[in-house]
């Protein structure tokens, strides 16, 4: 077992939180080097990915949809296809999407205007990787800080989600910053070996900042990635 795991942050032109997601996880107890979007391969050893919040490429045409075609792409869809843990938070949300990561978009909010403030979330399930440190009802006060956060899919898409317990994270009542179907915060693949949420859990491991409710998630991952079978890889 790794004491350490190697959880890289991807870096592309416009990210802006790779830094401040580099740090939480190092405080945590993993390795989080910045690795940038042109390079082909994860590094050898890596447990578990963390494609971060920004604005990669400006958000040109839509949030994600360029940087979804970056070099390290092609190794993180083949590091997720194998069972390789991979969390998206914000902009790393919407690349997951627009890679066919996830299911669902992601459009603007419903109230066309950008939105940072905390907000209280549910944690439906702890069956997954990035919430096994929290207990199902779970109250969890995380900052958001996106423009482009509404969580969208069709009706059959949504239903499936919900019948599979594969909403992980839910805005809790009265909260919703963005008009999300089903107030949905966080969305997981059918593996559950991918997560992705716009909440931003790396702002929230400090007491100075007002909450370390975001040590649960992150937390969580760093313990999943001890045990990933691709440490062992």
């Amino acid at each position: 077992m790794n004491d350490r795991p190697l959880i890289p942050v991807l870096v592309f032109p416009g990210s802006n939180d790779d830094l401040d997601a580099s740090l939480a996880l190092t405080g945590l107890g993993a390795d989080a080097p910045r690795l940038w979007h042109t390079e082909k391969e994860l590094p050898a050893g890596t447990c578990a990915v963390v494609v971060p919040g920004g604005f990669s490429y400006g958000d040109y045409l839509r949030c994600g949809a360029i940087a979804r075609f970056s070099p390290i792409m092609g190794a993180v869809q083949s590091f997720a296809a194998e069972g390789g843990l991979v969390l998206g938070i914000c902009n790393g949300f919407q690349i997951l999407t627009e890679a066919g990561l996830l299911p669902g978009a992601l459009r603007p909010n419903a109230s066309l205007a950008f939105v940072c403030r905390d907000v209280r979330l549910t944690v439906e399930t702890r069956a997954t990787p990035f919430t096994s440190r929290c207990a199902p009802g779970d109250t969890l006060t995380i900052p958001v800080k996106h423009g482009d956060g509404c969580y969208v899919a069709e009706s059959e898409q949504l239903a499936e989600l919900e019948a599979e317990g594969r909403v992980v994270l839910r805005y809790a009542a009265g909260e919703n910053p963005n008009g999300s179907a089903g107030d949905v915060a966080g969305v997981t693949n059918a593996e559950r070996n991918v997560l992705g949420l716009m909440p931003h859990p790396e702002h929230a491991v400090d007491p100075l900042l007002g909450s370390t409710d975001g040590r649960a998630i992150l937390g969580s991952l760093v313990d999943a990635a001890r045990l990933s079978v691709a440490a062992f890889v």
